[in-house]
């Protein structure tokens, strides 16, 4: 009898402050108990922490490397002979990403990928909606509402302390938009559909 490699897609999903990167870490840590090979990449545009590493708000980091487009990820995977590959800030690639992982997952490979299920909208972020469409497994994780305590599905974007208006910008990295005449300030909470604001 032949045996088929077995694939998995696994997707890591919620708004921001969800524990959406320290839940990827820790499968990686698994993994590495496990003898696995894994890569984990990240998007270029993400560069609030350095390149070569990946690093959750609670200060745990996992090595990674940084890809322009996603193309690069199937070679990579195949240099480094990972059968693990991790994706983190998976909303922030094209589409073409979708296929890329449905091969290596056909080839036998474990993908994980993170990220924003929903922009600062509340619409669906990048290729997320069809990556958790095809997964075998999703992990949807919520926070905490800053404003009323309960559970958090959605990010809120706020420039100078008010809600951004739907007509801004949907990548906002590093929560700075210096190409504004001023720079404004842009930060982000996570809040509950009740108090989760689009002017």
């Amino acid at each position: 009898m032949i045996e088929v490699a077995r694939g998995h897609i696994q997707v890591i999903a919620g708004c921001m402050f969800s524990g959406k990167t320290d839940e990827l870490l820790r499968l990686l840590r698994r993994a590495e108990i496990a003898r696995r090979r894994i890569l984990l990449v990240r998007p270029t545009i993400d560069d609030r922490t350095e390149a070569e590493v990946v690093r959750s708000r609670s200060g745990a980091a996992y090595g990674s490397t940084s890809v322009r487009d996603p193309s690069e990820i199937e070679t990579l995977a195949k240099d480094a002979w990972a059968d693990m590959i991790a994706i983190e800030e998976a909303q922030f690639f094209p589409a073409s990403l979708v296929p890329i992982v449905e091969r290596l997952a056909d080839a036998g490979r474990t993908v994980i990928l993170s990220g924003l299920n929903t922009d600062f909208r509340g619409r669906p972020f990048g290729p997320m909606p069809e990556l958790m469409a095809i997964a075998d497994g999703i992990t949807s994780l919520t926070a905490i509402c800053t404003v009323c305590g309960d559970e958090a599905t959605r990010t809120q974007r706020l420039i100078d302390g008010r809600p951004a208006g739907a007509d801004e910008p949907v990548v906002v990295v590093g929560g700075l938009a210096s190409e504004m005449p001023t720079p404004r300030r842009e930060t982000y909470e996570a809040r509950c559909r009740a108090h989760h604001e689009l002017p």
